[in-house]
């Protein structure tokens, strides 16, 4: 490639979708009912889009089989009305959101989405002010360029791998049916905006100098594996002091720049003992119950505040964290986020983990179904009213009754998202030390290398 590409975001997803052109844009559309593309020039304002019972979009009295609108002016932008962030997450909510570029808009599934189209590096500035504060390092604001332009290309042709189009579920040995969430979900563009994907708010989050100047001088950059390919970079807000594996988390590959390791350098690291074999149970136990020293374990609100949006910092305990529920509340939950009745949960065993101590698979024993559930994101999101903060946990269980069965569930965590790839928090640390961006890349990605694949725009 040596040109930028075009990216398609999903915005929102509705039955009706209100949305004003803040400046001049076109229409190009297709009428139900015609061959040829009818256009109508010079809108602005408010205007309301619903799907017709026939599959079609009824814009203005009139019934299309597509829309688009291209704005007609440098710097454009477009608000959409009610987007929901945060979707399934403990900070959900609905807001306003603008955006530059076209947007488009497409049926599916009895709804309508709308869809961002602008280029890469316009995007990208948007997702580093979405997936933290804009006001980070410049060092964390390079790194965090590369890897969201390394993942969003590695997932998109031409350089998107075949292995990667394949199920989201697996059997194993045992008979266990795991789950696991990719982007593999979107069929009508190329990413969403959500955190399934990459955080996209448009120039909703406030941007800064430092920001389209951090992707500016990255222009092009991306990671690349020893054999030529993009890395898939994935990150996460907190390890908890250890990296996880690609494999304990999606599809069981293995990627050499996503591997086991200790969120520190020398001669930090050297003055502690060599990282335990977190995949065994008393050691996971020892570690998340203790809080070794790493560059994601930080108060510093000064260091956090980089990483952390408004919402993001309703969260004030990730590195270490604990959740309580009664044996009811749990069965409630479990039977509520799982669509299956256990009956009342008697207990949660933990039957296999990954490299940062995080569950991968996890036995969950009711009085009327027991089952054994997995990957790390399907843990968590049964195991919360929205999702824990990991699944790197140990569970105690309290206040026995008469027949032993615990009345209380006590989760004792660490680290906050599934720990793959680069921690944001953690680089932020490293930043906040002097650490350049090129030093940050190769700690979270050890034998990557960095290279431009397009240049300066023509």
């Amino acid at each position: 490639m040596n040109r930028e590409p075009l990216i398609q975001v999903g915005i929102m997803h509705e039955a009706t979708i209100r949305f004003e052109f803040l400046h001049t844009y076109q229409c190009e559309g297709t009428p139900a009912g015609s061959m040829e593309a009818a256009g109508v020039r010079e809108l602005k304002g408010e205007h309301t889009v619903t799907l017709t019972d026939e599959g079609y979009i009824c814009w203005k009295g009139v019934e299309w089989k597509r829309l688009r609108f291209v704005p007609l002016e440098e710097g454009a932008q477009f608000e959409l009305k009610e987007v929901t962030i945060g979707i399934n997450f403990h900070w959900q909510r609905r807001e306003n959101q603008r955006f530059k570029g076209i947007l488009e808009l497409k049926p599916e599934d009895g709804k309508l989405w709308a869809v961002n189209v602008l280029p890469a590096e316009e995007y990208l500035t948007s997702v580093i002010s979405s997936e933290m504060s804009a006001h980070a390092s410049m060092s964390l604001l390079r790194a965090h360029a590369v890897i969201s332009r390394s993942w969003l290309l590695a997932n998109l042709p031409p350089f998107r791998k075949e292995e990667m189009a394949e199920p989201t579920t697996c059997v194993t040995p045992e008979g266990h049916c795991l789950k696991w969430y990719e982007r593999d979900a979107h069929t009508l563009f190329d990413v969403c905006a959500d955190d399934h994907c990459q955080r996209y708010q448009g120039v909703t989050r406030a941007s800064t100098p430092a920001v389209a100047q951090a992707v500016a001088e990255t222009r092009g950059e991306v990671l690349m594996d020893e054999e030529g390919a993009i890395c898939d970079a994935r990150f996460s807000k907190c390890c908890g002091g250890a990296f996880e594996e690609f494999s304990y988390c999606w599809a069981d590959h293995r990627y050499p720049y996503l591997r086991r390791g200790r969120d520190l350098l020398p001669p930090e690291r050297d003055a502690c003992p060599p990282l335990p074999d977190l995949t065994q149970e008393v050691e996971a136990e020892r570690w998340i119950r203790s809080a070794p020293p790493a560059f994601c374990q930080t108060r510093d609100a000064g260091i956090l505040s980089q990483v952390l949006n408004n919402y993001d910092q309703e969260t004030t305990d990730f590195y270490r964290w604990r959740v309580e529920y009664t044996r009811q509340e749990l069965s409630d939950l479990v039977r509520r986020r799982s669509g299956t009745d256990y009956g009342e949960i008697i207990d949660l065993i933990p039957r296999a983990r990954g490299t940062s101590g995080r569950l991968w698979q996890l036995e969950v024993v009711g009085t009327r179904h027991r089952a054994v559930i997995g990957k790390e994101l399907e843990i968590r999101r049964i195991l919360s009213p929205s999702h824990l903060y990991s699944s790197a946990f140990v569970v105690d269980k309290e206040e026995p009754d008469a027949e032993g069965r615990p009345g209380r569930f006590v989760l004792t965590g660490a680290g906050w998202g599934h720990g793959v790839g680069l921690c944001q928090i953690g680089a932020a640390v490293m930043g906040a030390r002097g650490y350049d961006y090129r030093t940050i890349l190769h700690h979270y990605f050890p034998g990557a290398q960095i290279e431009k694949i397009y240049g300066n725009p023509l």
